[in-house]
Parts: C-alpha cells; structure tokens; sequence
C-alpha cells in the first residue's frame, strides 16, 4: 500500500485527538480521505461554477456518522484553495435559518466568526478580508489622487442594489476612519455590525451611526450582501456550509419548520434561476431531514418538487447533478484504505514504525463486520473510533501483541461487559452504538 507523506507531530495529534473522541479533526483532513471520488468531483464543479460568477446549493445527505462533517469540511478546504472565502455553522436549538427571537442572527453570527480563507483556514478571517479591501481602496485613491472614501463608495456601489447595501457601506467607512484615527473602539464597533453581533437598532446607531442591523429578517439577503463584498474585496466567490439541518426537524412547532423550510425554497429558487452570483450554499442533513413526510423537507410541498431524486438512478445508479447528493456508503476496499492511512498518521508516515502490520486491517475489519454488521461500511465513524483506540493501546503499552489485543477482545465479548466500546451518537439523543472490543 502506499504510504502518506509525512506530517507534523501537531497535525498526527490533532487528527487522532478529534478521531478518538468521534468528531472531525479541522485540519489534516487530506492526510486521511479516501473514496467518494464522484461526489468531491461533483462539489468540485460547484466550486468552479461559483468562482465563475455563477452559484450552486446542495444538499449532502447521510445518516449518523456516514462521514458528513467531514465531507463538508473538505468541500471547504477545497473551497479556499480556489479562492473562495468559506463561512460555516451547525444548526441547534438556538440557531436556524428563520426565527424572530434571534435564533438567525445567532446562526448568522457563528458563521461570520467562523469565516476562512486560503490564509486563515482557521477561521476569524472577517477582520483580514475587510483589511485587505480598505488596502486596495487605499492603494487606488493614492493612485488616482482621489479621497479614500471617495474610492470606498465607489467600489461598493454595486452593493447598494443589495439589501442593506448602503449600512454596510457606511459601516466599511467607519472602519476606516476608526483605522486613520487609530480608534479601536471605532473598528470594534463596524466589525462587530459585520458578525451581526449587535441586538439592538439603538446600539448600533450610537456606535456607528446606521439606521439598521443584521437582524433574523434579513439574514439570507446579508448573507448574499456578504457575498457581493468579498468579490469586491479580490476573493472568487462565497460558499456558505450549514450542517446538522435536522434540528430543523426536531422543531416542534410546525410553523416554525414551514418558515425555515420557506427560507430553504428561497435560496434553492434564487439558485436554480440564476438570481444570485458568486455564492454556493451546502446544507448537511439525515435522510430524515430530507424525506420524513410529515416533518422533513418533503413536508413541503414545494420543496419536495424541487428536490425529488432521479427516478432513473435506481440500482446501483447514481445522479450527481442535481441538488442532493446523497454520501454513497465507503467500500469494503475504501475502509481498507482509510485503516491504513490512520496506520500512517500514527506512524507520522514512517513506515518502519507502524503499530501493526498490514494483515491486522482485514483482520480488524472482519472483526468489525462480526460485531456491528454492515453498518460499518456506511457509518463508518464508530469504526474509525474504535482502530485509533486500539492502536492507542498497542501505542501506549509495548511489547502488547495485537493478536493477543484481538483475542483478548473476542473473550471479553462473552464477560461482563467491561470491554465495550459504547460509541456516543452525535444525534442529540442518548442512544449509544455500543462496539463490543
């Protein structure tokens, strides 16, 4: 098999400190991924497609653990090496899409503060993507011998056809007299409004002196504001990710799911009819999300209609074009492969010093097969939580015998239990998908 280039002791623990707890690690996420060639591929025309002025929505559909999250993390990844600037968020109980006790700017907040770029994959990138437009319009109005505001409102002209167009003007020239005047307080202030951090209209008039903020009705029109101002500020384009879409499921109010899913047909309507530019939305989602009748997106009727799946991509077939694109399961040979790649991070690449050798993948895998079934093919995340954990222990313990390890296992299969592995599910509740090791 071949191996991965080495990487930095940071990046192995990392990824194995975010493996071992069942979540994503942030970054290394190449050092690790395998399969699903079709569906990157797919994302990867979208990605295009939004850096030439177009725009694209997806929904990437799985179940618990199929490996979302970190499908949606590279989609991202790759997003920044195109030039895009990415901004993301989960959905929960205090954050949707439509809401009017604040729960939308919530969501609009959290992912404003989780805004990237190809410098800051990180995150926190509003500040350096405002910086580096104050910087150009600096640079022209040096130029050509104008005002710096002069240049400012002429960049953003266009934005002011947008919703909000002319706040966000007024608040990108308060921070840039708040940057000559040396006012922190004053750049604070006009980046905070950006985040969509301030509660009330009062506050942020004495602060900046704007009419309006970033309020639950009007998050999705920022959202396209946002995307027009990172154009103008040199980047190729907006992609906007929001996973865990199933708490919208679990609303209890009906109302409050048909509102969200009325701010869902809005933005897949502005997309399929080519009514916004530079912009990619992806929503990450459970199968129930997407199809339960009486609570999920089919619920509404509307959206059912637009996003019904191909009819003709039945047995075996699949359709990559349209707006959901459902996580096809890992192969028996693709989990093979991502078992040695783990293999290999923990080694930092190094051949000579894996913790087992290649007999012990099968092996592992026909152990998992026996304990869990089919199942670890297509959520594969229980799996890859247990074989860091077992290449841990071997780690941690010299001279342990990973057959010995492996048997050991099988027979405490038929004790007390105290060798279960219980794999806690990210779905909210407290059912556990327990891993006899």
């Amino acid at each position: 098999m071949s191996e991965r280039p080495s990487l930095r002791p940071r990046d192995r623990d990392t990824i194995l400190q975010a493996l071992s707890a069942g979540v994503v690690p942030r970054t290394g996420l190449a050092h690790i991924q395998v399969g699903r060639a079709g569906e990157v591929t797919a994302l990867v025309r979208d990605i295009d497609r939004i850096a030439d002025a177009g725009s694209a929505v997806r929904f990437v559909i799985g179940e618990y653990g199929a490996g979302k999250t970190f499908f949606l993390n590279l989609v991202r990844l790759i997003a920044l090496e195109r030039k895009l600037v990415t901004i993301h968020a989960d959905l929960a109980p205090d954050r949707r899409i439509h809401a009017t006790g604040g729960q939308a700017r919530g969501l609009y907040a959290e992912a404003v503060r989780n805004m990237a770029t190809r410098t800051k994959p990180e995150g926190g990138a509003l500040l350096s993507v405002v910086e580096r437009f104050i910087t150009d319009c600096v640079r022209q109005a040096e130029t050509e011998g104008l005002a710096v505001e002069t240049v400012i409102d002429r960049r953003l002209t266009a934005l002011q056809e947008h919703v909000g167009g002319y706040d966000f003007a007024t608040v990108l020239k308060a921070y840039w007299r708040g940057s000559e005047a040396g006012d922190e307080a004053s750049k604070a202030a006009a980046l905070r409004w950006l985040r969509g951090e301030y509660s009330t209209k009062t506050e942020a008039r004495q602060a900046l002196g704007v009419r309006n903020i970033i309020d639950d009705d009007d998050v999705y029109d920022s959202l396209k504001l946002l995307a027009a101002f990172v154009r103008l500020a040199g980047y190729a384009g907006l992609l906007v990710v929001f996973d865990e879409m199933v708490n919208l499921y679990k609303l209890q109010s009906a109302q409050a799911r048909n509102q969200n899913f009325e701010q869902i047909l809005r933005i897949v309507n502005d997309v399929l009819q080519g009514q916004v530019a530079g912009v990619g939305v992806v929503f990450g989602g459970t199968p129930e999300f997407l199809m339960d009748s009486r609570r999920g997106l089919y619920s509404y009727q509307a959206l059912q209609s637009r996003l019904v799946e191909n009819g003709f991509a039945t047995q075996g077939r699949v359709d990559l074009s349209g707006p959901v694109l459902r996580l096809q399961s890992l192969s028996p040979e693709d989990l093979l492969v991502l078992l040695s790649n783990l293999r290999s991070v923990f080694a930092l690449g190094a051949p000579q010093q894996h913790l087992v050798p290649d007999e012990a993948l099968p092996l592992f895998m026909a152990h998992c097969n026996q304990r869990i079934g089919e199942a670890y093919f297509r959520t594969p995340r229980n799996t890859i939580k247990a074989f860091v954990q077992f290449l841990s222990v071997l780690e941690q313990n010299p001279g342990t015998d990973w057959r010995e390890l492996l048997g050991v296992v099988d027979i405490a299969n038929d004790t007390d239990g105290a060798a279960d592995l219980e794999l806690e599910s990210d779905n909210g509740d407290d059912e556990l998908a327990t891993l006899r090791l």
